[in-house]
């Protein structure tokens, strides 16, 4: 996401979900304190439909600072930004509210946290999201994934968040030379990550909400490149996410790719497409629900995901990305993916109506925009 541009259960119950977590961070090497044992406990699922949002928490630009507890009951998902490494490759991740002299308007800590608890009160989730235009995260070492497991789970326990989204962008991951198959990854950078997922997902158990926002060019561009690999890509980084979203569909909770910032983008039809309408959003879409082979190869494929655990990300507004379209476009879109009308050029290969929602860039840009993405989306799904 670029900043500049916008960018109880039972007590039985708990007290099994806290020896798991305690013998799985045993496993891990990991010391903990009493209170970081503790699972999240599991929750409502997220709703038929679902509006996702990013908050910018821990900076400020032209949107204006939007403190937690003034966020709209519209928006189902909040995603913290941003947690940030201590270096590229250290694997320790920070999260610190925006500093008062950039927010003035700025929340307590004591407040902040009361609002999260307020927000999941009202059914709502919380998440840290990882990353942004800024954060640049490279697990390259095993020592680099325990610190992220350790320093994210040490955010999500002080401020009782529901999990994790993971905003990876820039060069934070990259496919090694000889990494030609998304379904056995050899890259430290990408091994790393799934495991350090894996272990975080372990710990919470089934209440913790994984969400992943990656761009086209690490999903959807590996339907035509992977890395640089024997198929003539010219950058390392192409299809990249692949690997990381296939070995974590099982713990996945949310997909959406930014449909935005992007350059043209082979469809499942062979041909290219660009922002600026419904098209574009309906021809990547329907490569996530309808899979697609990777690199080209027929063989090999890379499977689709179940729509609900797909939503599509938007910009709210002009001042947000590059690819924002009109509500009338975001509501063709959704019509010809979960209703088969609507469609222009590009016809998809099927009707989703479970498709879980929406997601934008963002929660400050939309109240900036006099909540017109919100609104058109609380219109569109009643």
């Amino acid at each position: 996401m670029d900043r500049s541009r916008s960018h109880a259960r039972s007590r039985l119950r708990a007290a099994l979900l806290a020896v798991c977590a305690a013998v799985a961070l045993a496993a891990a090497g990991l010391t903990t304190t009493l209170a970081a044992r503790a699972a999240v406990a599991p929750q409502a699922a997220l709703p038929e439909h679902a509006l996702v949002g990013y908050l910018h928490a821990s900076f400020a630009n032209g949107s204006g600072y939007t403190r937690l507890a003034d966020v709209p009951d519209s928006w189902d998902v909040i995603d913290l930004a941003f947690g940030e490494p201590t270096s590229p490759t250290s694997g320790d991740i920070r999260f610190e509210l925006c500093p008062q002299s950039e927010c003035p308007n700025v929340e307590s800590e004591d407040e902040f946290k009361a609002a999260i608890k307020a927000k999941q009160a009202a059914g709502k989730k919380v998440l840290i999201s990882i990353g942004g235009q800024n954060g640049q995260v490279r697990l390259t070492t095993t020592a680099a994934r325990d610190a992220f497991v350790s320093s994210v789970s040490a955010i999500i326990d002080e401020y009782g968040l529901d999990g994790l989204d993971i905003d990876f962008e820039g060069h934070s991951l990259s496919l090694d030379a000889d990494d030609t198959d998304f379904k056995n990854p050899k890259s430290a950078v990408i091994v790393n990550l799934i495991s350090a997922v894996k272990t975080l997902k372990s710990r919470y158990g089934d209440g913790f909400t994984l969400t992943m926002a990656p761009e086209t060019f690490f999903v959807q561009l590996g339907h035509q490149y992977y890395g640089t690999g024997e198929w003539g890509g010219q950058d390392p980084r192409a299809g990249a996410y692949l690997p990381v979203i296939h070995a974590l569909r099982d713990e996945l909770t949310l997909l959406h790719v930014q449909d935005y910032n992007s350059g043209p983008i082979m469809g499942l039809d062979g041909q290219y497409h660009s922002m600026g309408g419904a098209d574009f959003h309906i021809a990547m879409t329907d490569m996530l629900l309808t899979g697609f082979p990777v690199a080209g190869d027929p063989a090999n494929v890379f499977p689709a995901l179940p729509p609900e655990k797909v939503a599509i990300g938007m910009p709210a507004s002009v001042n947000a990305g590059n690819g924002h379209v009109s509500t009338a476009e975001v509501n063709n879109a959704l019509d010809c993916l979960t209703k088969g009308g609507s469609c222009g050029s590009y016809r998809p290969h099927g009707a989703w109506p479970q498709l879980r929602g929406l997601m934008t860039w963002s929660i400050n840009w939309d109240r900036h925009n006099n909540e017109e993405f919100s609104k058109n989306f609380e219109a569109y799904f009643g």
